[in-house]
């Protein structure tokens, strides 16, 4: 019996191998012309690599809030390089006459941090509910990527992201694709069925173990789970495609018609599953919950932060401050086109929320809770419109100087909660060395007068992200 020629073996692999060979050759050749030229090929997967600018801005002459104190400085400068302050001082500052700097006379204006929101919906804040129910995804991200640059523009130079599909949006910002705030995802909204995320259609039930998706399961808005594996599941999913922390709806909502505002949503096995997944990424759990049992039932299972909580009592308030837990509470009060657009279920519950927030932020500062700021504006881009209006009606129960601090260095010391998976790190919310170069230079003294932020089109004329000058109204 005749034996294979080992060299004829080798050149029949040669024959079948090489035409592929090529090929693949080409198609690296190929993506290599047509995208070699703005983004390093990454592989599937992967987290992207975020380019860091290595230009240098020098603020002469302004008076720094610097996120923390009540008070601004002497006249400073500040010298930015790449996407960090370098240096502060009341003397000047010298720069290499060589160098590409940048320079802006400040003439005694306030050089203060970027505003950050901790309770926004990049995807859904600007949206109407009804054109995110019937519109194609595409389009839909389309608005939020627009939307997602009126934010930047409006002062807002990072947001929380507490529920949507923003990996992708955050992706292209970082990498310059598109312009917009430094995102900190949740991915999908973590709910039981019933509960405040399942927006699920009633030809879309019963659900199936193992069945197919729901449409805003498919869109990454929702994920439903009903057991303490289904939960641990869902929040590795988000944590997998870059969530920097996890959302569980953890009670009743106001936008949801079918589940009242008093209920209490999963089991303390449930949240537990999900904090124990946020914990071994090293990141935190927060909770959507506004009565003191679904508060205390999150407390209980090891949740670091609670949204909203505008029902709370007086008992909950002081638990929520002996065991240190962030309360990320918003301004929620009576809007008379807001309320209009509503359902008549959806009224009642929001007149009950309203009627809470008052009493709320007086129980914060009572226990002296650590209280995070956001706007959680939904499906309404007049009100995206006016995002700092949201803060400066919080003179109600603080100071100018209180509410900034609240939105700036409070709210960056909330982001760092997602410790080693943070996608940011470094020190946001403050104006000091070392922390990251996300400034406004402001016409105006917002410690004074903190209207100034509700129009920041006239009132904000530098917007610097990560080192990086978005904005530049300053007269030559």
């Amino acid at each position: 019996m005749a034996r294979d020629n080992p060299s004829n073996n080798c050149a029949k692999l040669k024959l079948v191998l090489c035409p592929s060979s090529v090929l693949a050759l080409l198609l690296i050749a190929l993506c290599q012309v047509s995208l070699g030229q703005d983004y390093d090929i990454e592989v599937p997967g992967q987290p992207p690599s975020i380019p860091i600018p290595k230009g240098v801005t020098l603020f002469q002459n302004v008076r720094i809030f610097d996120g923390t104190g009540p008070t601004l400085s002497a006249p400073s400068n500040v010298l930015i390089r790449g996407n960090t302050i370098q240096r502060i001082s009341a003397s000047p500052i010298t720069v290499d006459a060589n160098a590409n700097v940048q320079v802006v006379a400040g003439n005694g204006r306030v050089l203060m941090p970027g505003l950050i929101d901790a309770h926004w919906h990049s995807f859904m804040a600007a949206t109407p509910q009804l054109v995110l129910m019937t519109s194609e995804p595409s389009y839909l991200h389309l608005l939020a990527a627009r939307q997602a640059e009126a934010t930047l523009m409006s002062g807002f130079t990072t947001v929380r992201d507490l529920g949507g599909p923003v990996f992708g949006l955050k992706r292209a910002i970082d990498e310059g694709v598109m312009v917009g705030p430094r995102i900190y995802p949740s991915g999908a909204m973590i709910s039981q069925t019933s509960g405040h995320g399942d927006f699920r259609f009633l030809f879309e039930l019963p659900r199936k173990l193992g069945g197919p998706l729901s449409n805003s399961e498919v869109e990454g808005i929702a994920a439903i789970a009903d057991s303490p594996d289904e939960v641990r599941l869902r929040a590795r999913e988000q944590l997998r495609a870059g969530a920097s922390q996890i959302k569980l709806m953890g009670g009743g909502g106001v936008s949801s018609p079918l589940n009242p505002i008093e209920s209490i949503q999963f089991t303390e096995p449930e949240i537990r599953a999900a904090v124990e997944a946020a914990e071994n990424w090293g990141t935190y759990v927060t909770v959507h919950a506004y009565m003191p049992r679904s508060i205390r039932q999150a407390i209980a299972a090891g949740v670091k932060c609670i949204e909203h909580g505008h029902l709370i009592d007086e008992p909950t308030a002081k638990l929520m401050a002996d065991k240190g837990i962030w309360w990320s509470l918003q301004p929620l009060r009576y809007d008379e086109g807001a309320f209009q657009r509503m359902s008549p279920v959806s009224q009642k519950k929001a007149l009950q929320v309203w009627a809470g927030t008052d009493n709320a932020y007086k129980l914060a500062k009572k226990y002296k809770i650590k209280t995070a700021w956001g706007a959680d504006i939904l499906f309404d881009p007049g009100a995206a419109r006016r995002h700092g209006t949201d803060l400066s009606v919080m003179v109600q129960w603080y100071t100018p100087a209180e509410v900034l601090k609240m939105a700036t260095a409070d709210n960056g010391e909330l982001m760092a909660l997602s410790g080693f998976i943070n996608p940011y790190p470094g020190k946001l919310g403050v104006v000091k060395e070392g922390a990251l170069a996300d400034l406004l230079l402001v016409d105006g003294n917002p410690l004074e007068n903190i209207k100034l932020v509700e129009d920041p089109d006239k009132n904000f004329l530098i917007i610097m992200k990560d080192g990086r000058i978005y904005k530049n109204a300053v007269s030559k």
